[in-house]
């Protein structure tokens, strides 16, 4: 098995998902159970499904998990494109996790190709 905690696309994963909850406690209560909870979903998901593929004993089985992560990247990039246009929470902290998701998709990506190649 592989150890997801070598691997870089884990490491700015972990991080992302740390910093989306922290951002996402200022969010309006309102958002509680709308934006707030789809964003915290979409960032655990790509550490999990790294960590979910990584114990797969198959190479496409990782790579699928992989492309699942780079997905939910995707889709945090957008949900906070979302969340800055509605104004929650401070324009450069969205920023910033919009850099760190877009980066961490950039490396999931890179890892992905390197994967296909090898096989």
């Amino acid at each position: 098995m592989r150890d997801h905690k070598k691997l870089r696309a884990f490491e700015l994963a972990d991080v992302l998902v740390l910093n989306v909850y922290r951002a996402t406690r200022g969010f309006p209560d309102d958002e509680k159970f709308g934006l707030t909870s789809q964003l915290r979903r979409a960032a655990i998901s790509i550490a999990s499904n790294i960590v979910e593929g990584a114990a797969r004993s198959s190479l496409p089985e990782y790579v699928r998990f992989l492309e699942i992560a780079y997905g939910s990247a995707k889709e945090v990039e957008y949900q906070l494109s979302i969340a800055e246009r509605l104004g929650y929470g401070q324009t450069d902290v969205i920023h910033a996790l919009s850099d760190q998701a877009s980066e961490t998709a950039k490396v999931l990506h890179g890892l992905i190709r390197a994967l296909r190649d090898k096989s």
